[in-house]
């Protein structure tokens, strides 16, 4: 049977006692409640004394401890518009009504850390920097992520943990009043826009044999003025591509195998979770799982916001998965299909396709009707 995860802020259980009885009446077994999230301005439609929480940066919502941060150069904030202890008051709420807790954990989108650390964010070939997006290339930043990671799973107490941002972020997602979609960019153009050139890149590339200058420059000529290219390999080479995917599904690798380790050493039994995408190229909070699942990993998410049909992004996990591991898809109410047919078949897509885990985004931000139709496409999926 299919199984269904709500998620949902700490702040969505503060102050309102109905919040656990509307997750369980949409049919979910549990709830992702962030641990460690970017800055938002969240509408709340559903709680009786409030409309909107204005999380101004980055925070974590769980003890910061000093001892373990001591030295280094990334830490995270701490909340200024919740009260202390407001994940562990959500959790003990939801454990209380039967629901499994998992800590949602967001780890290399951060612009509050960004801003601070310039030399530590991804960089475009004309040396913009993504300030929202830590390049865990860097070892400052892999060694950030492993900690909190460390952290959440000691001090968030929750049955599982769910990663996202668990590797590059690239060109879309970037946040504030976001304009990039006037420029009218091929996905072969936000490709590009995403590839890094760092310092910790530029070194990357250079182990592996590139020029990345060489390769920077072939990117601004991608995304000039002139007819753009059908493929990377029409900007760039082929040569240049297959050595570019293996340093990026060497680095997802690398950090997915120590971010893995990490959870496990803190609390052996957690539930890992991973936020991802099968495209080696993806530019968005949906970070490259690289060539495989890394072992360990229990579930792996794919992004279903757009919909379709055929089940995509869920078949193309299934085939990079080991079939221990669980793929889910993500999905928001708004582009669910309003027509109960289309709504049954969409559900049937998917789960042909091995989606195994319905992942409900958000049981906080949307209003009745929205958890009306997060019920209703778990209802669909269990039947399918």
């Amino acid at each position: 049977m299919v199984t269904a995860t709500g998620y949902a802020y700490p702040w969505d259980f503060a102050d309102d006692p109905a919040a656990v009885d509307r997750a369980r009446e949409v049919g979910v077994e549990r709830v992702a409640v962030a641990a460690n999230y970017h800055s938002t301005r969240a509408a709340t439609p559903l709680h009786p004394r409030r409309r909107l929480v204005d999380a101004a940066h980055a925070a974590c919502y769980l003890p910061i401890r000093p001892a373990a941060w001591q030295g280094m150069r990334l830490v995270p904030r701490a909340s200024r518009w919740t009260v202390p202890g407001s994940f562990a008051a959500a959790r003990k709420a939801l454990a209380g009504a039967g629901l499994r807790v998992d800590a949602w954990t967001v780890l290399t989108h951060n612009s509050a850390l960004g801003r601070e650390h310039p030399d530590l964010v991804r960089r475009n070939a004309f040396d913009e920097p993504y300030t929202y997006a830590l390049c865990p290339q860097a070892p400052q930043v892999a060694d950030y992520c492993a900690t909190l990671v460390h952290e959440v799973a000691v001090l968030g107490e929750a049955d599982g943990l769910i990663l996202e941002a668990a590797g590059p972020l690239g060109v879309d997602h970037g946040g504030h009043h976001d304009k990039t979609e006037f420029a009218q960019w091929t996905p072969v153009q936000r490709q590009l826009l995403s590839l890094c050139f760092c310092a910790s890149c530029r070194r990357a590339q250079r182990a592996a044999g590139l020029d990345p200058e060489r390769i920077a420059d072939r990117v601004r000529a991608a995304v000039g003025p002139a007819h753009p290219p059908k493929t990377l390999e029409d900007a760039l080479g082929p040569q240049t591509v297959a050595v570019l995917r293996g340093c990026a599904d060497a680095s997802a690798s690398a950090l997915h195998t120590r971010l893995v380790a990490t959870a496990r050493t803190a609390a052996p039994g957690i539930r890992i979770t991973v936020h991802g995408s099968a495209s080696p190229w993806a530019t968005g909070a949906f970070a490259p799982l690289g060539q495989a699942v890394t072992d360990g990993v229990d579930a792996v998410v794919a992004n279903c916001w757009a919909a379709e049909p055929g089940g995509g992004p869920v078949a193309a996990l299934r085939d990079l998965a080991p079939r221990s591991t669980a793929v889910g898809g993500y999905f928001r109410p708004e582009t669910l299909p309003a027509d109960e047919a289309d709504l049954t078949a969409l559900a049937a897509h998917h789960v042909a396709a091995g989606l195994g885990e319905a992942h409900l985004y958000h049981l906080g931000l949307v209003p009745r009707a929205g958890l009306d139709r997060l019920r209703d496409l778990v209802t669909a999926l269990r039947s399918a």
